[in-house]
């Protein structure tokens, strides 16, 4: 594990109290818990802003009767393979299908392709968890 560093800093008291909800509605042990995610949270936003590689998944549920949308979704995924590193695909019911989508690369590129694909007629719905490669988070 790494050295700790203990630091002191200054807030007014009504941020105070709301740093403590955030803590107690979050579930986590403690404020240092806390703020060390805070902390790597900006940090993976600040990779994505400078272009570094990123890495996450794409989830969506659609339709795969809608009309010519299979083709479509697979055209996506093929513009956007130097992305992509794995996908799989469910069938939920005898319409609704869910494909989750395992990516890594530019951020902006991830976006691209994740908003492309829910803006496709008869997605029903696309979430995109994108996160670092955890290079710089140590």
């Amino acid at each position: 594990m790494s050295e700790v560093v203990r630091l002191s800093f200054s807030i007014e008291k009504a941020l105070n109290g709301k740093l403590e909800e955030l803590v107690r509605a979050s579930r986590y042990k403690n404020r240092s818990e806390f703020i060390r995610d805070l902390i790597r949270s900006k940090l993976v936003e600040t990779e994505w802003k400078k272009g570094e590689v990123a890495f996450g998944t794409i989830t969506f549920i659609y339709d795969h009767h809608y009309r010519g949308l299979s083709d479509k979704l697979i055209e996506l995924q093929h513009h956007h393979h130097s992305e992509i590193l794995a996908a799989t695909h469910v069938h939920l019911s005898h319409d609704l299908c869910a494909e989750v989508i395992l990516v890594k690369g530019k951020a902006s590129e991830i976006r691209e392709m994740s908003d492309l694909i829910r803006q496709q007629k008869g997605v029903l719905h696309a979430s995109l968890s994108m996160s670092s490669t955890g290079r710089k988070l140590q």
